[in-house]
């Protein structure tokens, strides 16, 4: 069942495995602390939004197990919204970034993500019953993903990844990003968000972008430095970490 965004003034949708999603989740949430702007945490899946896609030729290794993981965990979110409301999803999604993108780089950490027991414990410090965490094998939950992810992308198009915002959903602006690397800080979380609205309000704006940027801002992936070096991207991903 679909849910109303009638009270929400953000609907933003993601996939816990993107690294950009969480970016941007982060920027989004300073900015909803400092305008009281309401967030409604839907679902994306990037392994749905994918499906059709060749994973050995069109990703670098480890993308369709990553995927996978996202999907598996937000199973789980579905079920927890579906008794325990979507105020619950804000506080999970942190948890999921507490349990992985904060931490220290370690081995073998990537693959417990989707787990029953690395669920378990995102929803621990969730404040949330952890029994939710045996929806990740349950494929029930995967129509309602689904579903959602079908209606971000009637929003914007097909052609995009995540994460999806619409504000003063669901009849007003809807865009893929903005795909940022760093976490504004509190005092540029506003003035950006307003720059991205009144760009994306313009009635022929489409598109600006640039592939060469800086890999993501964030701890687990090693990648926090304070002069960054820039590299090609392509489709989400580091261009000469594809398969060649």
């Amino acid at each position: 069942m679909l849910l109303s965004s009638d009270d929400y003034d953000i609907e933003f949708f993601w996939d816990p495995i993107c690294p950009f999603a969480w970016v941007t989740s982060r920027w989004v949430e300073k900015v909803a602390e400092q305008t009281s702007y309401s967030v409604d945490w839907r679902f994306i899946s990037l392994r749905i939004l994918n499906r059709d896609k060749n994973y050995e030729t069109d990703f670098p290794a480890g993308y369709e197990q990553g995927h996978t993981s996202g999907l598996r965990f937000l199973r789980a979110a579905a079920k927890v919204r579906a008794e325990e409301g979507r105020g619950a999803m804000a506080s999970l999604y942190s948890a999921f970034g507490t349990h992985y993108w904060d931490l220290d780089q370690q081995p073998g950490l990537r693959k417990q993500l989707g787990t029953v027991e690395h669920t378990e414990r995102c929803l621990e410090t969730a404040g949330l019953p952890t029994h939710y965490a045996s929806a990740v094998d349950d494929q029930q939950w995967d129509s309602v993903i689904e579903t959602e992810t079908e209606v971000a992308l009637s929003r914007t198009g097909r052609d995009v990844g995540t994460p999806i915002i619409s504000f003063q959903p669901p009849d007003g602006l809807s865009f893929f990003g903005p795909v940022i690397s760093r976490v504004p800080s509190d005092e540029q979380a506003v003035p950006l968000w307003n720059a991205v609205i009144e760009l994306a309000s313009f009635p022929g704006f489409a598109e600006m972008k640039r592939s060469l940027r800086e890999p993501p801002q964030i701890n687990v992936l090693g990648t926090l430095e304070s002069d960054p070096l820039m590299e090609d991207w392509e489709a989400g991903s580091r261009k000469d970490h594809k398969p060649s």
